[in-house]
């Protein structure tokens, strides 16, 4: 190889590559005179274009790949362009990092990204921190209803992106499965944001909220509607899953993931794990023979212990499922029944029981809700009651076989 110690001598291809070390010396740069701050550095078996240059009070120096590898004139077309930086004011390594970052955010899409997300939210979910049916909602709501954005970059996905996707959704499936399809959106943003993904900002804010404005639901179905949805039921999953519902008060995913192992046929009694139900508590009563009648109509399946659906988690075709009843009783009954949903039915069942004289502590605790067994009542009020909560459905069932009987 070339030593050479005059460096007045201008590089070429040809030159660089035939450069050596100084005798004596493990590391050199060589440097081009025709432009300062350019060269070649040596060291001991190797040679690589240097590119050196002052940011501030700060020196730098970058390599700028292997004279065997990078031709003379890329090499200091790459060196110009960062000293017109630096001359610009503008630091070269800080541009070459935010090119890198936006590259590593545009391999990332949102498929990807919610990958991610879901398998953090499965650990709070093993955890105990998470519920189950959050979980199973933000699954279905961030992979099917998000198809339109599976493939963007998830940094890239724009407030009209969202916007588009939600009045798609609207119209699809209706502002409540839209509204909380934008809420998943929301918190999945949230989280990429904090994990550092390239995020900056949740695409969600400023979008239309489906359901802002709408008063609170309050429906209470009438003695004809309990009738219309009763007889329009099928034999099916969802039809025994409605008339449960009815009959027990209970959550809809209670009874839509209801598992054998919380049945007890020979007592007729259910205990719901408080790993299932919103309060954390267990909740237990004795079924109505009405409702022990529907549950002995279901098969069993070996591979599963759910009632209902086709996966371990249970049954989950609400939205489909719901429609296709209504339009079921618009052809039977010849009229549209008025908007409704699967949580009406347990309105209903609470406002009927406080007309039929039943205590409003039992018939909250028929619902089991969170706050009838808290405070100081909760400290020395150990009683389940059980016996109390199962009479009140007894009396309900005795009610709903009377309005279904005209």
């Amino acid at each position: 190889m070339l030593k050479i110690s005059d460096d007045r001598i201008r590089f070429t291809d040809a030159f660089v590559r035939r450069l050596a070390l100084p005798t004596g010396k493990t590391d050199h740069i060589q440097w081009d005179p025709d432009l300062p701050g350019f060269g070649v550095r040596l060291r001991p078996g190797k040679a690589s274009f240097v590119v050196q240059y002052r940011v501030g009070t700060d020196q730098r120096r970058k390599s700028l790949g292997d004279v065997r590898k990078v031709n003379l004139e890329d090499a200091r077309g790459i060196a110009r362009k960062r000293f017109a930086q630096v001359e610009l004011g503008i630091d070269p390594d800080a541009e070459e990092a935010n090119r890198r970052a936006e590259q590593a955010a545009d391999a990332l899409t949102f498929e990807k990204a919610v990958e991610q997300y879901l398998a953090a939210q499965e650990a709070r979910l093993a955890a105990g921190t998470l519920r189950r049916n959050t979980f199973i909602a933000e699954e279905r709501y961030l992979r099917r209803h998000c198809g339109s954005l599976q493939k963007k970059p998830v940094a890239k996905v724009a407030f009209e992106d969202v916007a588009k996707l939600i009045r798609d959704l609207i119209r699809d499936h209706g502002p409540t499965s839209a509204a909380r399809a934008r809420g998943a959106i929301s918190t999945f943003y949230g989280w990429c944001m904090r994990q550092g993904l390239g995020v900056k900002a949740n695409p969600t804010i400023g979008t239309e909220n489906p359901v802002y404005g709408q008063a609170p639901r309050d429906r209470v179905l009438t003695d004809d509607e309990i009738r219309s949805i009763w007889r329009n039921c099928t034999d099916d999953d969802f039809g025994r899953i409605v008339r449960l519902l009815l009959l027990t008060a209970c959550r809809r995913d209670e009874i839509g993931g209801l598992r054998w192992s919380e049945l007890d046929l020979s007592t007729g009694k259910l205990l719901l794990p408080k790993e299932r139900t919103k309060s954390k508590r267990p909740h237990g009563f004795v079924l109505p023979p009405t409702a022990i009648a529907i549950v002995e109509t279901v098969r069993r399946r070996n591979s599963h212990d759910t009632l209902f659906g086709g996966g371990a988690n249970g049954f989950n075709a609400w939205s489909y499922n719901t429609m296709a009843l209504g339009a079921r009783i618009a052809v039977a009954e010849g009229n549209v029944l008025a908007p409704w949903t699967l949580h009406d039915l347990r309105r209903t069942v609470r406002t009927r029981l406080g007309k039929l004289g039943v205590l409003p502590h039992v018939a909250e605790l028929v619902l089991n809700h969170a706050g009838h067994k808290s405070g100081i009542g909760g400290v020395y009020d150990h009683h389940d009651y059980e016996p109390e909560m199962s009479a009140a459905i007894a009396v309900w069932e005795g009610d709903l076989l009377r309005i279904l009987s005209k």
